[in-house]
Formats: structure tokens, sequence, C-alpha cells
């Protein structure tokens, strides 16, 4: 049986995006032909957290009622460059907590973190959804792995555009950020260049 996990932003003991993960549990519930028995924001108080400081509460479940929470304290990493890796054979529609695929082409980059593509178009990180900007606008690709909690809260707020980015035009845009539910807007952004195959990627893959 499959494993899923949520990972929810805590922030001074508030919890974030929480309708948008509820969201996308009840899915995964609804999509087995199941009914979700958890509801996060009552879940969250039964937790008892009352620490100050951000933390990445960690919630992993399956479809039969079992249930594990981890409240970790939670920093974001920052990247000196990035590989833009083949993921064509990748498949997470759903957030497993499976990610043996996505972690064994991690470990064969040879930078610290990687932006897969799919049939030459971008679509995310190993743990993020991407965006891009060019002319003082921020676009996200068309195309993802995971259409993340963040992604959705950006375009529903108009504070980002969805645009068709793959290899034939990502050398347009000037920089990008990493989005997750723990990394929001503006919290890093990447010179486009930190990509360091972006100009010897092969052709015959675009």
């Amino acid at each position: 049986m499959f494993r899923f996990i949520e990972t929810i932003r805590v922030e001074d003991s508030q919890i974030f995006l929480t309708d948008l993960h509820q969201e996308r549990m009840d899915r995964v519930f609804s999509h087995y032909g199941k009914e979700n028995p958890y509801l996060l924001k009552e879940y969250f108080l039964q937790q008892n957290h009352d620490e100050h400081g951000l933390y990445k509460w960690r919630i992993v479940y399956d479809l039969n009622g079992s249930i594990h929470c981890q409240m970790i304290p939670y920093a974001v990493e920052i990247h000196n460059n990035f590989e833009l890796i083949n993921g064509n054979h990748l498949e997470y529609s759903f957030k497993y907590e499976s990610r043996e695929e996505i972690n064994k082409l991690k470990a064969s980059a040879d930078a610290e973190a990687v932006i897969f593509y799919q049939n030459g178009m971008i679509t995310d990180t190993s743990y993020s959804n991407l965006i891009f900007r060019k002319d003082n606008e921020w676009y996200t690709p068309e195309t993802f792995l995971l259409n993340g909690v963040m992604r959705q809260h950006l375009l529903k707020s108009g504070k980002i555009k969805t645009l068709e980015i793959g290899l034939k035009n990502i050398k347009e845009f000037s920089h990008f950020q990493m989005i997750n539910a723990m990394i929001p807007f503006n919290t890093q952004e990447y010179p486009i260049a930190l990509i360091q195959n972006l100009f010897s990627i092969k052709t015959l893959e675009i």
C-alpha cells in the first residue's frame, strides 16, 4: 500500500495554506474511492505545538488510517549550482512518500540541485516547483511533476503566471526561484547562469 506525505509550513505556531493541503489530501483519498478521515486544522490542534520559529509539519499517512507526524525545525537550503536532468520516466502526480526514482536522478547529478525536464519541457526540482523571471514578470512552467500548494496559491493570487518553458527558451529568463509549501515567493532568487549545463545540453534532447 502506498504511503503519502503532506509537508506544511508552521511559523510561530501558525499553519499556512491549510485549505490547499486539505484539498490535496482529500483528492488522494477520493482517487482511491475513500473519504479522508482527517481535518488538518483540527488535527494540528491535537499536536499541542506552541513553539516560536519556523517548523516543517511532516505528515505521513496511508489509506487505512495510519498517520504519523513530525514537527521539524526548518531552514531553507541555499544551492550554489543546478543541473538540468532528463526525467522523462518520472511520475509523481500524488505526493508519495517513496521518492526512489527522484532521489536516484538527484544522486547522479554533478550539482547540488537538479532541475528536471520531460520531453524537452521544464518541470520541477527534486523537491520544489519553479518560477522564472523575464521582464520583471514571474512565470511557472505549464508542465510539472506535482502541482504544489505554493504554486497554486501564487497563481490564484496573481503573483505568477503560467508559460510554456522548455530547453529551447529557458535561456531567455534571467533568474529563477524554487517554491514549495516551505519556500514562499521571494525567499531566494538564483541567476539562470547557476544552471551549469544550461549551454551544453544536447540539442537532441530538445
